[in-house]
């Protein structure tokens, strides 16, 4: 049907998360019907993303330097620690603006059914980090996995002049009770707080 070459992109293509064969293919062939606006322009930006793109040895997040330019702004809070499982959480909380502090990207969460162990994660460096920190921020998905991995550090990182503490679970804003699945309702009630 088509040759080798192609049959290859496909394949690449469908190995990035939210892309099965059939958006791998449908993605493709746009690649190649727009070859000089899409298809060169991408290919220039991904070499260029490969020679300069490095991971921070210090929190783990990806970018043009290392430390990365979160790790050197002196404006913030050095003593907070934010642990995320992986790059684009950290990205997340970004763009929220939410956290003022620093992070530390875990590359994963605990799994034994995919032969995760706690040495396959940036645990290590974590602990040393944590060691200067007055407070670390557990901002793990609300999965089986990602409570797990946060019970796991809140116990290697136990300390009286520590305080660990973790994303509140519940209600987004603008959620309907009559939507929300039974785990999530649970969650909200249990950690609900008071007013006034």
């Amino acid at each position: 049907m088509s040759g080798p070459e192609i049959e290859n992109l496909i394949k690449i293509m469908s190995r990035l998360p939210g892309l099965g064969p059939r958006s791998a293919r449908r993605a493709v062939l746009q690649l190649l019907r727009k070859r000089e606006a899409l298809l060169g322009p991408l290919t220039e930006a991904l070499i260029a993303a490969r020679e300069v793109i490095k991971t921070c040895t210090t929190c783990g997040n990806i970018d043009v330097s290392d430390p990365c330019t979160i790790c050197r702004d002196p404006r913030r809070n050095s003593s907070l620690i934010c642990v995320v499982e992986d790059v684009g959480d950290l990205w997340a909380l970004e763009r929220a603006t939410a956290i003022n502090g620093t992070y530390h990207v875990l590359g994963g969460t605990l799994s034994a059914l995919d032969g995760v162990g706690p040495e396959d994660l940036n645990l290590t460096s974590l602990r040393e980090r944590s060691q200067q920190a007055g407070e670390v921020i557990l901002a793990m998905n609300a999965t089986v996995e990602g409570q797990s991995t946060a019970h796991y550090i809140m116990d290697i990182l136990a300390r009286p002049d520590l305080t660990i503490s973790r994303l509140a679970h519940g209600v987004p804003v603008g959620g309907e009770l009559d939507y929300l699945d039974d785990g999530t309702l649970e969650a909200a009630v249990r950690t609900r707080s008071t007013l006034g």
